[in-house]
């Protein structure tokens, strides 16, 4: 008896660690044409091609109100050598924050100069 009590109680510990372990995976986004679905309190990610080593980045323009941006971070693409001016992938990570019908504006552009070179405007349904 004891032995099937050890038995049970061990496979129930490992299902409650491994269900623990499974997090559910954040949905990324790039393409502008796509609606952006998330619940409150629920995490995207929005990922564009970038060359922060032009002096270009993208800018997100929000509601604080409606968004918190969690992340901004660049990864450049991988080359056979080092080589500079290299491009990548800008990734936003956003942590949506009440429920309704919003939009995020990101734009294309050096600090330095007013107008950006490119303008996306994702929509975003917050449930």
């Amino acid at each position: 008896m004891n032995k099937i009590f050890a038995m049970v109680t061990c496979i129930l510990i490992v299902s409650i660690m491994a269900a623990g372990c499974s997090g559910g995976s954040v949905k990324t986004y790039s393409d502008v044409g796509d609606t952006i679905e998330a619940a409150v309190n629920g995490e995207f990610v929005i990922s564009l091609d970038s060359n922060p080593t032009t002096g270009y980045s993208w800018k997100a323009s929000y509601e604080e109100s409606e968004f918190e941006l969690i992340s901004d971070e660049y990864e450049q693409y991988e080359t056979e050598q080092m080589m500079t001016g290299v491009g990548g992938t800008q990734y936003l990570r956003f942590k949506a924050l009440k429920a309704g019908n919003f939009e995020i504006t990101l734009d294309y552009q050096r600090s330095w100069e007013g107008e950006p070179a490119e303008r996306m405007v994702f929509s975003v349904e917050v449930k």
